[in-house]
Parts: C-alpha cells; structure tokens; sequence
C-alpha cells in the first residue's frame, strides 16, 4: 500500500534533514532521489516555501512526487520583491502589482484554486492584494476588482 508524506520544503533547496530525511528514512528509500527530483521541480519556486507530497510504494521503493504551489501572498510578494505585507493595508501601501502578474499568478496558481474563470481567479488574486496593502496598476485594490468585473481588463484575461 502506497504511502504519502507531506511536506513543507524551500523552493529548489530541500535537504535530507528534517522534515522529508527522517519520514523516508525508515522506508528505505534512496533520499537522495527523492530530495534531487523535489529539487527540480520546486526550481521556479526559490525562495519559497512550497508545498510537496512525496508518495512512496514500499514494496517497490518507487516514488512519485507532486508539487503544489506556494501560497498567493508568497507569490506576490515574491513578485514584488517584498519581505512582509503591509501591517496596516488600509493605511500604508507596500507594493504596486501590474495587472500583467495579476494574470501571471492567478495563471500559476489555477490549479489550486476553485475559480471557475481566469478572470475569476485573476480577482482573488487582486483580492488577496488588496489585504496585503498593494495597489493593483496604481489603484486601490478593490477598485480593479470591479473594473474587472466590468471586462476593463478582458483583452488580458482570454483563456
């Protein structure tokens, strides 16, 4: 029976230590392998903390590996190059996020997400801005988000 381990790691720099060495450890499984193969997928994720599921056949020692996508915040804020969200978003703007890395993120993070649309998904991330203190295209936020729902941005957002 397949097992899985779950497991926070830093994009393109796991290691053998903890958490993934001492779960694989007692399957008997070549840690190397593993930690190399998370290493190349998680490559265009550097810096941060990426979600990973490492699914082992014990009998086997076979390995599968699946990669889920950091969270939209990390993703902004790596596209920024921010280190924190504003504490006070209403109040103190930390960042301006073009309706371009919008699309770029909402686009990487698809998969994850229960949008039914594009556009849907490029308002949760404008959304998600908007709680951070980052202006989208130099506006506030919440004001994108209606703009978008008035198909101001369509030409960006065809699937």
């Amino acid at each position: 029976m397949k097992q899985t381990i779950s497991a926070l790691v830093d994009g393109g720099a796991a290691s053998a230590g903890p958490p993934l060495g001492p779960a694989l450890g007692p399957m008997g499984i070549n840690i190397g392998a593993v930690v190399s193969a998370i290493n190349e997928k998680t490559k265009d994720f550097a810096g941060m903390k990426v979600p990973v599921k490492v699914i082992v056949e014990p009998a086997t020692k076979e390995f599968e590996i699946r990669v889920g996508t950091p969270p939209t915040s990390a993703l902004i804020k790596k596209e920024l190059g921010l280190e924190k969200g504003s504490g006070e978003p209403k109040a103190k703007k930390v960042g301006n996020l073009s309706m371009e890395a919008a699309v770029k993120i909402a686009k990487m993070k698809r998969d994850g997400t229960l949008a039914a649309s594009l556009k849907a998904a490029v308002r949760e991330v404008v959304g998600i801005c908007d709680s951070m203190g980052v202006t989208v295209e130099g506006k506030p936020a919440r004001e994108v988000q209606k703009e978008i729902a008035a198909g101001a941005y369509d030409n960006l957002l065809k699937e």
